[in-house]
């Protein structure tokens, strides 16, 4: 876990990163709000990072949420207005953990939520990695993930970077895949706070189509769906990336309690 004060801080964000990546991936998103006035709480997940017990694999998702909850006790400390920010995979482990720990915060922002997948393994794919799954839950397999990003300075980053996560087990594959049927089911326990989803519009990752049904069966009073028309997945990394962070900034401050 590590923190980044702002010098006047309003507000904490804790920030969830996606599957295969780690906290460098967001030192501009970082220094954005750091400059807006909000501090940064954020850590690696497990199986994630420079040195992880286990790159791409974990034996349930409950690892994501107890790890996440031990951020967001950090941001309490600071007494501050507390936002909650995930992206892709992160989107999911923040889905549920509100569902299931409930923490006081003034809103929750989602960058593309890992909701569904836009191309899933074929079903031959998917028995297959059952059958491995119940002999050999640590074996793994290439994610094979397409493009989340039209920024060619972080493509090239991202390919000089060994700590990226490039094999996936098949439990955390199927951990995966019920975290977001369960998303999906218990949409109704999402606790009632405000929330804006920003959703690039040609996202190869996740599908865009499930993320707009669960946003439509969302009940909350106030919530918000902005779709970026031409982003990839990675809409903070996206050569439009200032423009997202103007209506995040807007949103935030909107909410400041």
């Amino acid at each position: 876990m590590w923190e980044w004060e702002a010098k006047e801080a309003k507000g904490v964000f804790v920030i969830v990163h996606g599957a295969n990546e780690y906290h460098v991936r967001y030192k501009w998103l970082i220094e954005k709000l750091n400059n807006s006035g909000f501090h940064v709480v954020m850590g690696d997940l497990p199986g994630h990072g420079v040195n992880p017990i286990s790159q791409g694999h974990i034996h349930s998702f409950s690892e994501y949420i107890d790890t996440v909850e031990k951020w967001y006790e950090r941001a309490v400390q600071f007494h501050l207005p507390i936002f909650i920010l995930g992206h892709s995979m992160g989107g999911l482990v923040l889905i549920q953990t509100m569902i299931k720990k409930k923490f006081n915060v003034c809103a929750v922002i989602l960058s593309s939520p890992c909701l569904g997948l836009t191309n899933p393994p074929s079903r031959l794919k998917h028995c297959s990695a059952y059958l491995i799954h119940k002999i050999y839950p640590k074996f793994r397999l290439p994610t094979n993930l397409a493009e989340g990003t039209r920024c060619k300075e972080m493509i090239q980053r991202d390919d000089n970077d060994p700590h990226l996560v490039k094999k996936v087990s098949v439990r955390w594959y199927f951990e995966l895949t019920n975290a977001m049927e369960s998303s999906l089911h218990e949409v109704s326990n999402f606790p009632n706070v405000p929330v804006l989803v920003l959703q690039g519009g040609n996202d190869l990752i996740v599908d865009k189509s499930v993320v707009i049904q669960w946003f439509n069966q969302l009940k909350n009073t106030e919530k918000y769906y902005k779709e970026w028309p031409g982003l990839y997945h990675e809409v903070f990394n996206e050569p439009e990336k200032e423009k997202v962070f103007r209506v995040t900034k807007t949103f935030t401050e909107m909410h400041l309690k």
